[in-house]
């Protein structure tokens, strides 16, 4: 068996996120349908991570164990044909046999779009705001998101994970365009519902509903209810994923 890490991107709109569903489609379960029918057998997909529905990749990262080694070009280009167009494959690389989309990953960078601006173009991509928040404002207290590693307060209630701790390594407003900011984040991993949930949070900030130090009390009571709404999944991008170089087989080519 060889195991292949595969790089992907999606438009998340016509499915209920990245993870099979039962009453769904999803990007999973159309990458596994395609793989299956180019090795002629079953083949288990795993994800670096579960988009939720309605969210994109602009970079996804998933392995899967091939009985026989590829020819990583042509298998890229057939299962190009075979896909939706709403779903793209970059590339495949060989890894090691213990190498795991998930676990491996040492940053995950996630950007989410708004916009003042009414755009026929956008809108499936940017969350459309109908007033201008303070930006520089909603900067100060994403600063205050590197003082913790428990942001309970911005994670889904009932899941089913050890632990509500994340490293962040990056969290800032950058503007796009006039009309267009971006708010870009990294860390070693994100909890359900994560980014939406401090991206809402913030922009109660930038509307002058919440100060600065409030929102630090949010992050502290580690509670759910006490931060702000989600904000749309249609404006959140996963867009890069980092592994320790040593997992790939082929030098980076």
């Amino acid at each position: 068996m060889q195991r292949y890490f595969i790089y992907l991107a999606y438009d998340g709109t016509a499915y209920h996120g990245w993870q099979i569903q039962p009453n769904g489609d999803s990007v999973q379960a159309r990458l596994m349908q395609a793989l299956a029918t180019l090795l002629r057998q079953d083949v288990d997909v795993v994800g670096a991570g579960r988009t939720d529905a309605g969210v994109h990749a602009s970079l996804m990262v998933a392995h899967f164990d091939s009985p026989r080694q590829l020819d990583t070009l042509q298998m890229t280009d057939k299962l190009n044909r075979l896909l939706p167009p709403d779903i793209s494959v970059y590339r495949l690389r060989p890894v090691r046999p213990d190498a795991h989309a998930r676990f491996s990953a040492t940053a995950r960078t996630y950007r989410y779009y708004v916009t003042t601006a009414k755009s026929p173009f956008s809108r499936h991509y940017c969350c459309r705001l109908f007033h201008t928040p303070d930006f520089d404002l909603m900067n100060r207290a994403a600063q205050t998101l590197f003082d913790y590693t428990d942001f309970t307060s911005f994670s889904k209630l009932h899941t089913d994970v050890k632990t509500n701790n994340c490293r962040l390594m990056h969290a800032a407003w950058t503007p796009v365009d006039d009309p267009t900011w971006v708010f870009t984040i990294q860390a070693d991993r994100f909890l359900r519902n994560m980014v939406r949930a401090v991206v809402g949070t913030l922009l109660e900030v930038g509307r002058g509903k919440l100060t600065v130090d409030g929102f630090r009390r949010v992050i502290e009571q580690k509670d759910r209810c006490r931060a702000g709404t989600s904000v749309p999944g249609n404006a959140l991008f996963l867009t890069d994923i980092d592994y320790p170089e040593e997992l790939f087989l082929d030098a980076g080519s």
